[in-house]
């Protein structure tokens, strides 16, 4: 007669994902806000919409994962930042549209499930949601042995805000002259890895843990900096300003991702003197011997959030984001005429 078999021979440990919902429990109630109903273990997370407060309220949804940057987690067995990567480019995102970020669900694949890593990812996810004043109310921890390897996992995030359609931020607000504001991001965030990799593990021959003097941190350290979330900074500029246009910098850099907030008929003129590039970035492109084009093509090079706003908005919103200690540096201007993006000053005044 033939051995017996379990779900648990084959790969599959029921009893590690009990374990590993224990150990989230307290982090995502944590998250919670007023309007969530219920708690973990439903087939799906509910979450009841204050009606009363808007009008004409308008959900924004958005979705994303973290890419090749998770093999710097696996390298430097380091698990407990990755997730807020995954919700910070969901409701970044979200965010560009005038939307408030209400909750997240994640989606974390693994090989074979460890709960203490488990535990640190969705640690970092929750973190981020309470960063954010969003709920994290569900997810799935799908165990797919054979499919990833062991130790390896891959995370991805959704997120669902809403914002008064009176408040919406869509291109049609933007206006030749309008003042570019740059909001600096916290390193490389979670675009451009593939290239990062390639770079410092393959040509510079890394392991990850050589410190790095211009750095002032490990090279390791620095590449695990997780993206910087936005909301808390900008959702009151959101509600008081007449914001006309936001842009998250993520891949495709500036070329690809600021003429999404634009009009047809118009660009925008950057000055990439107007804020200090992060020492990150010099020595990637010094490393890799990358063209500037590509690099502002690729990477976010210190600024990862971009706002639009009139000329007579702009030194307001500056002395706003002073007084709440916030840096905010004048980075360009909208023009009118071809739909594109030109950047001027700094390494391109050559």
């Amino acid at each position: 007669m033939a051995e017996k078999m379990t779900y648990a021979d084959a790969g599959v440990d029921i009893d590690a994902g009990n374990e590993t919902v224990k150990r989230i429990k307290d982090s995502v109630r944590a998250t919670y806000r007023p309007e969530v109903l219920g708690d973990l273990g439903g087939f799906g997370g509910l979450f009841a919409l204050n009606s009363g407060k808007y009008k004409e309220p308008v959900l924004v949804s958005g979705t994303d994962g973290v890419g090749t940057k998770l093999k710097l987690a696996f390298l430097l067995n380091k698990h407990d930042t990755i997730g807020q990567d995954a919700v910070a480019m969901c409701v970044n995102d979200i965010l560009v549209q005038g939307a408030e970020p209400l909750f997240v669900l994640d989606y974390l694949a693994v090989g074979k499930l460890d709960p203490v890593q488990a535990a640190d990812v969705v640690k970092g996810v929750a973190n981020a949601c309470k960063e954010s004043g969003c709920a994290l109310i569900g997810g799935e921890t799908a165990e797919m042995n054979g499919f990833y390897p062991e130790g390896e996992y891959d995370i991805a995030g959704f997120s669902v805000g809403v914002v008064e359609k009176s408040k919406l931020i869509t291109p049609a607000r933007v206006r030749e002259g309008d003042v570019l504001l740059g909001l600096p991001s916290s390193g490389v965030h979670s675009n451009g890895y593939t290239l990062v990799r390639k770079i410092v593990f393959e040509r510079k021959g890394m392991k990850g843990d050589e410190y790095v003097d211009a750095l002032g941190k490990t090279i390791g350290e620095e590449l695990l900096t997780p993206t910087r979330l936005y909301p808390k900074t900008c959702l009151p500029l959101i509600h008081d300003y007449d914001i006309h246009g936001m842009v998250h910098i993520t891949g495709g850099g500036f070329y690809e991702n600021i003429p999404r907030a634009l009009p047809d008929d118009m660009g925008v003129t950057i000055d990439s003197a107007a804020w200090e590039m992060p020492p990150i970035f010099r020595l990637l492109q010094q490393w890799g011997n990358v063209d500037w084009h590509e690099m502002y093509r690729t990477f976010n090079m210190g600024i990862g959030m971009v706002l639009i706003v009139s000329a007579d908005d702009a030194a307001k919103i500056e002395a706003d984001l002073a007084a709440r200690h916030e840096k905010v540096f004048r980075i360009g201007r909208v023009t009118r005429g071809a739909h594109e993006v030109i950047i001027k000053g700094g390494v391109f005044a050559k």
